[in-house]
């Protein structure tokens, strides 16, 4: 399966603003900031991970049901795997 490229250029463009926030995060426990801040930007970082492998799963998944014309060629035990990993 290969997943569509401009939805890859999303995911990309998420995925390096959650590297930027997650430096920010090393920054602010360097320069010993409050607890509560750090832990929310953490949040953050989390869901906007969380956000880009579920718009992964969703682009192969698509991707999968397009290329198959309809017939079940979904492996639904992999499919439920991708998606325990991120829960």
């Amino acid at each position: 399966m290969e997943l569509d490229a401009i939805e890859m250029t999303k995911v990309i463009n998420r995925l390096k603003r959650a590297q930027g926030q997650l430096s920010g995060v090393l920054r602010m426990l360097e320069d010993g900031r409050d607890c509560a801040d750090v832990v929310t930007q953490l949040a953050a970082v989390s869901r906007a991970l969380d956000r880009a492998g579920f718009a992964i799963i969703a682009s192969g998944l698509r991707q999968c049901l397009v290329d198959s014309g309809g017939a079940e060629t979904v492996d639904s035990q992999k499919l439920e795997k991708l998606f325990l990993s991120l829960a």
